[in-house]
C-alpha cells in the first residue's frame, strides 16, 4: 500500500528548484503578463527609492539622511531581491538572506533615527533625564506588567543601542556561516533533524530578532507622543509591517511548504512552490509600502523645539537683575 502511495507522487515534487531558464519555458500568457507586472512593481519601487534617495540628500541634514536612506530602502530592497528568487528560483535562499540582513540594519537605524531627531544621545538624554521608562512593552515584556520602571541614563542607552546594533552584527556574520556550511552540504532549510544546522540556526536567529526589537519598542512606546509633529507613529507602522510581512509571513509559507500543505506544481516542489508564492507576495506589499513610505519621508518637517537652556536663562536672569539695580545706584 505504501508503494502505491509513493507511486503517486511526481518525480518532479521532489526535485530541486528548476532553472531561470526551465521557469521562462513554462510561462504561459497568464504566466508572462504576471512576471512582467511583478518585475516593473519591484523596478519601479527601486526608481521611486533612488529618486528619493536624491531629494533626502539634497535636503536633509547629516547624520538624519543616512538613517532615513536606509530605512527608506527596506522595501525597495526586499522587493528587488523578492523579484531576483521570482525569476531564479535557485538563488531564494540568498535572496532572502541579503534582505533579512538588510532589514537588520533597518532595526537599528530606527531606533538611532527616533535618538537623532529627539537631538542626538546627548539631547535625548537632557530631554528624559528627569524621566522614567516603560519596559513593559512587546516583543519580550509586554506582559509583563509588574516590571519596574526605570531611569534614562548614558549606560541605558548604551544598552538600548547595543541591544539592536548586536541583531545587524549576528544576522549578517550568520548569514554569511549559512552559505559556507550550505556550500559544504551542512544547511539545509527543509533538514529538520537535531543533526542539522539550520535547525540550530535559524532559531538562534529568531532571538536575536526578538531582543533587537525590544530597545525600538521601549524608545518608542516612551517617546511618540514627543514626535508626533514628524507622523513617527505611521512610520514606525510601516516599519512593522516590514517586519511581519517578510519575517512572520515567510516563514508561515516555507512552513506549509515544508509540510507539503502547499500543492506541488511542476517544476515546482512543495517547497519550490512556497517561495515562489512568498515572492509574489512580497513583490505587491513592499511596492505599496514603498508608496507610503515615499509619502511620509520625502518631505521635510519642522525640527523639534528645543528645550531650554537652564544655564542660558539664569545669565539672562542675572543680566536683567543687573540692569535694575544700576538706575538705583545712579540715584544714590
Amino acid at each position: 500500500m505504501e508503494d502505491v502511495h509513493n507511486s503517486t507522487i511526481d518525480p518532479a515534487c521532489l526535485q530541486e528548484p528548476p532553472l531561470a531558464i526551465e521557469v521562462i519555458n513554462q510561462l504561459d500568457v497568464f504566466g508572462i503578463c504576471l512576471y512582467s507586472m511583478l518585475t516593473f512593481m519591484a523596478s519601479l519601487s527601486l526608481l521611486l527609492y533612488l529618486e528619493a534617495c536624491v531629494y533626502m540628500y539634497r535636503k536633509l541634514p547629516y547624520p538624519k539622511r543616512t538613517h532615513i536612506i536606509w530605512i527608506n530602502g527596506a522595501a525597495p530592497v526586499i522587493a528587488t531581491m523578492s523579484c531576483f528568487g521570482l525569476w531564479i528560483p535557485r538563488a531564494v535562499m540568498f535572496t532572502d538572506m541579503t534582505s533579512n540582513c538588510y532589514f537588520a540594519v533597518v532595526v537599528y537605524k530606527v531606533l538611532v533615527l527616533m535618538i537623532e531627531e529627539l537631538g542626538g544621545s546627548d539631547g535625548f538624554l537632557k530631554r528624559y533625564s528627569s524621566e522614567t521608562f516603560r519596559i513593559n512593552t512587546g516583543p519580550c515584556c509586554c506582559c509583563c506588567l509588574c516590571l519596574p520602571r526605570v531611569h534614562l541614563t548614558r549606560r541605558m542607552l548604551f544598552w538600548l543601542k547595543l541591544g539592536s546594533l548586536q541583531y545587524a552584527i549576528l544576522k549578517t556574520v550568520l548569514s554569511v556561516l549559512s552559505i559556507i556550511l550550505w556550500t559544504n552540504g551542512n544547511f539545509d532549510l527543509s533538514d529538520l533533524e537535531i543533526t542539522g544546522s539550520a535547525i540550530w540556526i535559524n532559531p538562534f536567529i529568531g532571538v536575536l530578532t526578538i531582543i533587537s526589537l525590544w530597545p525600538v519598542g521601549i524608545v518608542f512606546m516612551n517617546t511618540n507622543s514627543t514626535l508626533r509633529s514628524i507622523k513617527i507613529v505611521p512610520k514606525y507602522a510601516m516599519y512593522q509591517l516590514v517586519l511581519v510581512l517578510s519575517q512572520l509571513q515567510t516563514s508561515i509559507l516555507n512552513i506549509l511548504g515544508l509540510d507539503a500543505t502547499i500543492a506541488c506544481a511542476p517544476p515546482f516542489s512543495s517547497q519550490a512552490r512556497a517561495s515562489l508564492l512568498s515572492q509574489q507576495m512580497m513583490i505587491m506589499e513592499m511596492f505599496i509600502i514603498t508608496l507610503v513610505t515615499r509619502f511620509l519621508y520625502r518631505r521635510t518637517y519642522d525640527p523639534l523645539p528645543s528645550l531650554p537652556d537652564t544655564h542660558d536663562d539664569d545669565n539672562d536672569q542675572n543680566a536683567r537683575t543687573s540692569q535694575e539695580c544700576a538706575p538705583i545706584e545712579d540715584d544714590v
